[in-house]
């Protein structure tokens, strides 16, 4: 539900985006006297429950799920859409074998003007949020802040946990700013490698997400397979993220990593 006045917004990125098989569509757009009521293709349970009921998905099965979500954003900033808000959360499953997924919507995207991808605004998941976006002074990379979200929920996908964790947003801004974490032993290398590429403090030095596509791990793209569900890890991401409301949207309160 979308305020009137504020339609033309809001349906700016869909107008800009042709369709893609892991975005979305708009199914139906009812208009009132005050409200606009906008119905989106239908999905399931998103990856956020998926890594919670499961913990940790196998890079067998990560694979085909994570290379779906870096397909969409790629798709996205071709066409000059930058996210501004990738998490877990936004993809959602589109069919009973949790084999497709679909990016949920283009809330809070951004539709550039030309090749430019330089934003201003402070915008993000607490837990997501890139290092330039809580410490730049000046304008960022929207779509480097965007590979940043992608390397966190990879991170995430594969461990069970976030790579930054705090109890207070402070702290845990702070531990992003300084870009410090632990990749488990256990991964293979090439899962190691992607992490590493995606969650580098510099934005010049990150993977594109159309680079993302011809990184190593994911050069081979199996047939996925249905992900059951097990009660393994039933609160391990609500407990190292502190509750934020709103203050993904908030600028002031981001800035507060900063002192």
């Amino acid at each position: 539900v979308y305020p009137a006045k504020s339609y033309p917004e809001v349906m700016a990125p869909y107008a800009a985006l042709p369709s893609h098989p892991n975005i979305a569509r708009v199914a139906e757009v009812i208009v009132g006297d005050q409200n606009v009521y906008v119905f989106f293709e239908p999905g399931r349970d998103n990856m956020h429950d998926l890594v919670r009921r499961r913990k940790r998905v196998p890079e067998s099965e990560a694979v085909a799920l994570f290379r779906q979500m870096a397909e969409a954003v790629a798709h996205c900033h071709q066409h000059g859409i930058v996210l501004r808000d990738i998490k877990l959360r936004k993809f959602v499953f589109a069919d009973r074998e949790r084999s497709k997924l679909l990016l949920e919507n283009l809330e809070d995207a951004q539709v550039l003007m030309g090749s430019d991808d330089a934003l201003m605004d402070k915008h993000g998941c607490p837990a997501y949020v890139g290092p330039e976006i809580l410490s730049c002074k000046g304008p960022y990379s929207g779509k480097a802040a965007d590979t940043w979200s992608l390397g966190v929920a990879l991170y995430t996908l594969l461990v069970g946990c976030y790579p930054f964790q705090g109890t207070k947003p402070i702290s845990l801004f702070s531990k992003i700013c300084r870009g410090r974490f632990t990749v488990p032993g256990d991964l293979s290398p090439k899962a190691q490698c992607l992490i590493r590429c995606l969650l580098r403090r510099d934005p010049a030095e990150r993977l594109t997400a159309s680079g993302i596509l011809l990184h190593p791990w994911l050069a081979s793209n199996p047939v996925p397979k249905a992900l059951g569900v097990s009660p393994l890890g039933g609160q391990g991401l609500e407990q190292v993220v502190p509750e934020m409301g709103s203050c993904g949207k908030n600028p002031e309160k981001l800035r507060e990593a900063d002192t």
